[in-house]
Order: structure tokens, then sequence, then C-alpha cells
């Protein structure tokens, strides 16, 4: 459907169109009519289906047709996410789809200045995008005033669920002094985000739930390799050459691993950029900028970052460690096949793991095929000998070839 069907402003119609935004995905046509009316909505929708958009066009429609100037009388939105990256993210839509509107709206994320943010909220804006944690410690010191909030949005609530948001998200939903709309948005449901979603929306809110059937998106085609922990390095700078044409996403347990599998490959003259919790905000901005523009072609990353990653062009996800918690292996593979691109997912799998695998498999309803290595490919790869660095010392290069024969030596040991 066109978006001129939904009788939108002629200034947010000519955002639409000068952005590539001519027909709705499914969660904006089933959305948006409900949001205009001003109804609750409790939304579930896989990652890439246009879920912001799904939001932002009628919020900001409403706002823009009530507004008589373009000073703001205070802020009427409130939308939180669970990650600093995704809050920049859903900022930037907000602002491209605001430009030739009377609306203004920001993006609110930890690891900056303060003062630049609070000056920004003193300046009159409609839109506040945030993670619960900053949103409230700006409520909390008096930046952020509620009394015209008539729009709130969790988006992504499943993810602020895991990491421990919700008592803020409660608290700020108590703060909220006029009668207010709900919009609720998760990727995924189970008991507990079911519970939250209805302690949040009223009881006459829209459900609307995209693919109910498969929470997986049918442009990615699923693997799982059976590998040895120590061995796993090797198979993905393997992997990793043989597709040199490839964007690769790579999914890792722990930030410390992020860094230590980034060393690895860089041993095997392969570069890579690391996003994880420990990184200042400018750094993970200057990341993500470097790995959009396609001046690295691999990302390795924890499970924090994963939806914070909206790059249509990333051809491969690789789970290098699969995740703790099945849920987040949806989250990591929507990185790939993102709008009507195909995706491949890859996961390497140690004996350890075999029980996760079995839970992934239990969530997406179906099992992952197989790819399966003979004893000599595998021997091939594991005993392959390691290109060297140019311009390396004698010592240097005894303790690259060292480093790299550590994990050989641990397993004759225990044989």
């Amino acid at each position: 459907m066109k978006f001129d069907k939904f009788f939108l402003s002629e200034d947010l119609l000519r955002n639409l169109n000068d952005n590539g935004f001519f027909r709705t995905t499914d969660i904006q046509f089933k959305a948006i009519p409900s949001i205009l009316k001003g109804e609750d909505v409790l939304a579930i929708a896989q990652t890439g289906t246009g879920k912001t958009a799904a939001f932002a066009i009628p919020i900001i429609n409403t706002i823009h047709e009530q507004k008589t100037s373009k000073r703001s009388n205070g802020v009427k939105c409130l939308v939180m996410v669970p990650t600093r990256e995704l809050a920049q993210q859903i900022g930037e839509v907000f602002n491209m789809l605001c430009k030739h509107t009377k609306v203004k709206a920001f993006a609110v994320f930890g690891g900056v200045e303060h003062d630049r943010q609070i000056e920004k909220l003193q300046g009159g804006l409609d839109i506040v995008i945030a993670t619960p944690g900053r949103m409230y410690d700006l409520i909390h010191h008096g930046h952020l005033e509620l009394r015209y909030v008539t729009t709130l949005v969790l988006d992504e609530a499943d993810r602020m669920l895991d990491l421990g948001f919700i008592d803020e998200v409660k608290i700020i939903k108590r703060k909220l002094v006029q009668r207010h709309q709900t919009l609720f948005f998760s990727a995924t449901i189970n008991p507990e985000i079911k519970k939250l979603a209805y302690s949040q929306v009223n009881s006459s809110a829209i459900r609307i739930q995209i693919a109910p059937e498969d929470p997986i998106s049918k442009n990615v085609t699923h693997y799982v390799m059976f590998v040895e922990t120590d061995d796993k390095r090797f198979f993905l700078a393997e992997y990793l050459n043989q597709n040199p044409d490839g964007k690769f996403v790579i999914f890792v347990r722990t930030k410390v691993r992020a860094e230590r599998v980034a060393n690895a490959i860089a041993k095997l003259n392969i570069s890579a950029l690391t996003m994880h919790g420990d990184k200042e905000q400018q750094e993970r901005s200057d990341v993500m900028k470097q790995f959009r523009a396609n001046e690295s072609r691999i990302l390795i990353a924890t499970d924090i970052s994963a939806r914070g990653i909206d790059i249509n062009d990333v051809t491969h996800v690789i789970n290098y460690d699969l995740p703790e918690k099945p849920e987040n292996y949806v989250h990591r593979i929507g990185r790939t096949g993102r709008g009507m691109n195909k995706g491949l997912a890859i996961s390497f799998c140690s004996k350890e793991e075999k029980p996760l695998l079995e839970e992934i498999e239990k969530l997406i309803k179906k099992d992952i095929t197989v790819f399966n290595v003979s004893k000599n490919e595998y021997k091939a790869v594991i005993e392959a000998p390691p290109p060297k660095k140019e311009g390396m010392n004698f010592q240097e290069l005894i303790a690259y070839e060292e480093s790299l024969m550590q994990p050989r030596r641990k397993k004759k040991r225990k044989t």
C-alpha cells in the first residue's frame, strides 16, 4: 500500500518520497492506522521488517498536525530502547522523517557529555529517544519534563527485559501525568514478555503479530558446523578467506572474547573491527561508520550490540559462539537477509554447545542443516601453515608461531 493512502501531511510524504519510502511493509500497513487513531498497540515483529518507521511515521504526523508553530511546548513522545546504538539509529530515522515538518527529535544516550544533551532538551524538543537508564537519569535531575507526554514507545522490549531495564521503564511510565498512548514493540514473544506487555498497554490494545509461526526471516539460510572450541579460529579464517566479497558480522559471547578472536585472525592476516560494551561511545560510532562505509568487511560483536547493527548489505552472520539464550540467535541472524536481500547464517558448535543448539532449534521450530566437513578437510584446515606477517623480525616470528601452536599443544597434553 502507498503511504499517501493514510492521508499523511504533505511535508511528511515529501520526506518519505525523498528517502525511498513508497510502499508499506506488513508491520507498517497494520500498525500505522491504529497509531494514528491514538490506540495502544502491542506489536510482535522480527527485526528488519520496518517497525521503526511503523511507529515513527504516525507519531511525527500527529505532532506535526497538532503544532501551530515550530516552537515546542514540551516533549510529546518518549521512545525507550535497550542500547545506545539503537537509540542513535532510531534517532537518525526520526530526524530523516522530521526534516520538512515542524517536529524536532533527539536521541539521548550514554558515553557522551551530558551538557550538550541537556542543552538540546532545553531548546525545545517534541520527541526524545533514549535508553531507560539515561532517560531516568535526566528525569530524576529535572532535565526532562513529562507533563506534555502523550505517547510512550517501548521498542525491543524483550531486550530491555534481558538487560534489567524494566524497573526504570515502570518508574518512568508511572511518572507520566497525562493519559497516554503506549506502543509496545518486541521481536520475540514468550510468557514473560506477554505478561510485561499486558502490564504496559491497556486492555483494548491492538495486537499485531507478523510471521507468528516463524520467528526467523525466510531470506536467511542456516547452517551449523561442528567444530572444537580450539579449532574455531582456523575455520573462521578459512571461511573468511573463501568468501572475499562477503560482509560479515561475527558474534561472540563476551567482550574479552571479541578482542581475542580479532587478535587471533589478525595473526592470520585478516583484519576486523570489534563492537562491545567496553568501547566508548565515540569508538562505537566510529566502528559503525567504518563498517557501513565498507572500510572493513568484518565486524566482531557481542549480543549487546546486535540490535543496533542495522546495515542492509551484511551477507553473512557467523555465530562463533552459540548464544546462551536461544532468543538471541533470532536477533543475531536478523543482521543479515534484511529487506529483500538474501543472507547466510553459519554457526560453529562445539561438543559443549550442543544443548544450546537444541534450544535454538526448539525455538525456531526446525533443525538447522549440518555443514559436513570430512576428517581430511578438518585436518587440512587446522594444520594449514599460517601466513606470516610482512616485516617481522626473528624474535617476533618465533613468538608469533608459538602463540599459534599453543592450543594444539594443550590438546596433546590432554591425550
